[in-house]
């Protein structure tokens, strides 16, 4: 009955072109679920059976609440960093309920809150807290940096810098966690008001990360410790806007403030299999370090 009921009903999948939900969706079309692919672009939506693709960014709630007509549960993967973020969040969760949706599954952060100190972690909190006013059932997945992202932390001389200190972070890898979010997806209403922390199995230091890295790809990757001001002058150089180097900086300080130093069984809770290791990441992607020079 409960295979029958994730057949005929269709999931709404956003971000279909990237990281998480492009994986979620071959997951789902190898399952051979409905899907609705909600895209910014349909030229760059992927091709599976049993999906179709509508055209719609979260700002524009007409587009997007006809692109979720016909969807019972959506799969919200959050927006691009930017100033209004929340506001764009707002306007697709809105969407999305005007649409019929009975069901939204976020991809918030680990440990969001108001006061969070990284800064994007507040943006999800208060999408979450959205999506809870409009009575709509939801289930919210957290996970905290990607395992995938790691190897670009580093520069071309391998330099890890920020101001991370001595706290702890269980990176996670985007497999597991689409892993995680299709569990959630098709298997219902058993997963209705829940919040599950999607980490890897091991917490961290910075110090070790940059050890094991090493040791694993024979790459000098050295940690470089900063101050929360160096960390904001040494990207300001970018030129990027302030709420964004400020987003930079507070992720490394959010490892050192303690709030990424959880290590959850969600994963194996819910996929059956155990969390990716560091060392496995990159025994399967042995090029992931191939930016830093030797």
């Amino acid at each position: 009955m409960g295979d029958d009921q994730a057949i005929t009903h269709t999931i709404g999948i956003t971000g279909a072109t990237g990281g998480i939900g492009g994986r979620v969706a071959a997951r789902l079309a190898r399952r051979g679920i409905a899907q609705r692919l909600i895209v910014r672009d349909l030229n760059r939506a992927p091709e599976f059976p049993g999906a179709s693709a509508a055209m719609a960014s979260y700002e524009d709630t007409t587009a997007f609440e006809r692109a979720a007509k016909g969807a019972d549960t959506l799969f919200l993967v959050s927006a691009t960093e930017s100033a209004d973020r929340v506001d764009r969040h707002i306007s697709a969760v809105d969407a999305a309920v005007a649409a019929g949706v009975k069901r939204i599954v976020y991809l918030s952060f680990l440990s969001a809150a108001p006061a969070a100190t990284f800064s994007y972690a507040r943006d999800h909190f208060y999408t979450e807290a959205h999506i809870r006013s409009t009575g709509v059932a939801h289930t919210f997945l957290r996970p905290g940096f990607y395992l995938d992202l790691l190897p670009y932390w580093a520069d071309d001389a391998g330099v890890i810098r920020g101001p991370a200190g001595q706290g702890r972070v269980a990176w996670v890898s985007r497999d597991d966690v689409a892993d995680a979010a299709v569990a959630v997806l098709t298997e219902g209403a058993e997963h209705d008001g829940a919040t599950y922390d999607v980490t890897g199995p091991e917490a961290m230091t910075m110090g070790e990360t940059v050890e094991r890295l090493s040791a694993l790809t024979g790459k000098t990757i050295r940690y470089v410790p900063e101050t929360w001001e160096e960390a904001l002058a040494s990207r300001r150089p970018t030129g990027a806007p302030e709420w964004q180097i400020e987003g930079w900086a507070s992720s490394y300080a959010a490892i050192a403030s303690g709030e990424m130093d959880v290590v959850s069984p969600a994963v194996v809770r819910l996929t059956g299999h155990p969390a990716q290791t560091l060392e496995r990441f990159l025994r399967t992607h042995p090029s992931a370090l191939s930016h830093v020079y030797t």
